[in-house]
């Protein structure tokens, strides 16, 4: 098999495309042949040891990929070979093969395009199970999404327009909030030159969003928080920004609003058949053609480095997707 091997966690630099011996898949394993990777901010941070994850070195980095099973361990049911999977499994993906426990294997309905799938669990599942299980968004909500041109940002607008919610699409440049209205925002906030604060106050006619959706963190989160309406929700789902920001905590006593916290990762280990279920019902929505991934771009998997340059770069539009043939 060939791989991305990370010997010393010092950077996209270190890695080394090399051939390894293929694995074989342990009892409850199953082998899946690799034809999509995409990238995570986790994936950089994993590389630079820097996330609070650390595997064992050397290790194969890569979260999230799609592919074909083509070996299954002992014991392994609910899978054969032949059958194409994507799976978030925290490791393994910038390869050509990969070994995984199979309870971590999504299976993908017949349509279901391999770089679509690629980029599909992580950022849906954690706009599904921030929007719907969290906040429990309602129909004729109104919702503020912050870095909405990401990879999670785009999910969250389509979950929150097919949950029935007026959308509030915040983003860097006027290229990004554009992108945005053609996923269905109803309106967007160029918060690198706006007043966030005021541009929320005349999109809602002063009553503040029901949900803040925030996945950045840093300096946005204390305006935003302090424009919430009242009873609202604020989700957090990450620091992309980051920078962990400090809010008062008499904002939310003020507004009657919750602080949430989105950790769809230990929700999925805690509740794993309430994953199961929303992860059938997001695939139900693809086939539907309600939500797709949005691709920023398709590269061979041989070109991890000059991805990962673009996703530094932060000019991104929902996800990039490493194609592997």
């Amino acid at each position: 098999m060939k791989a991305w091997l990370c010997e010393n966690p010092a950077g996209v630099a270190a890695l080394q495309w090399k051939e390894l011996a293929t694995p074989e898949p342990a009892a409850g394993q199953i082998r899946i042949a690799i034809k999509a990777a995409s990238l995570n901010f986790p994936d950089l941070l994993i590389i630079e040891n820097k996330y609070q994850m650390k595997p064992p070195l050397p290790f194969v980095p890569g979260t999230e990929f799609a592919g074909v099973v083509d070996a299954v361990g002992e014991g392994v049911k609910g899978f054969k070979p032949g059958d194409a999977v994507a799976a978030f499994a925290g490791t393994g993906g910038f390869a050509s093969h990969a070994c995984i426990p199979a309870a971590l294997a999504m299976p993908l309905p017949p349509g279901f395009a391999f770089e679509d799938a690629a980029a599909f669990i992580c950022t849906y599942a954690t706009s599904h199970h921030a929007l719907i299980d969290r906040a429990a968004l309602k129909p004729g909500e109104t919702v503020l999404i912050l870095g909405a041109a990401g990879g999670v940002g785009t999910a969250a607008i389509q979950i929150a327009k097919t949950a029935g919610a007026r959308v509030i699409a915040a983003a860097s440049s006027d290229d990004k909030c554009q992108r945005c209205l053609q996923l269905g925002a109803d309106a967007t906030i160029n918060y690198s030159g706006g007043n966030l604060r005021e541009e929320l106050k005349t999109l809602t006619e002063g009553r503040g969003p029901d949900v803040i959706y925030d996945p950045v963190g840093g300096d946005l989160a204390e305006p935003a928080f302090r424009s919430i309406a009242w009873r609202g929700r604020y989700l957090v789902v990450g620091f992309a920004q980051g920078q962990i920001p400090n809010l008062q905590l008499n904002l939310a006593l003020l507004k009657g609003a919750s602080l949430v916290g989105v950790f769809w990762g230990e929700f999925a280990k805690r509740e794993p058949k309430h994953n199961a279920a929303m992860l059938g019902e997001l695939a139900g929505w693809y086939a539907q053609g309600k939500i797709k991934p949005v691709l920023d771009q398709v590269l061979p998997m041989e070109q991890l480095p000059a991805a990962f340059e673009r996703m530094a770069s932060r000019q991104v539009i929902g996800k990039l997707v490493l194609r592997y043939t």
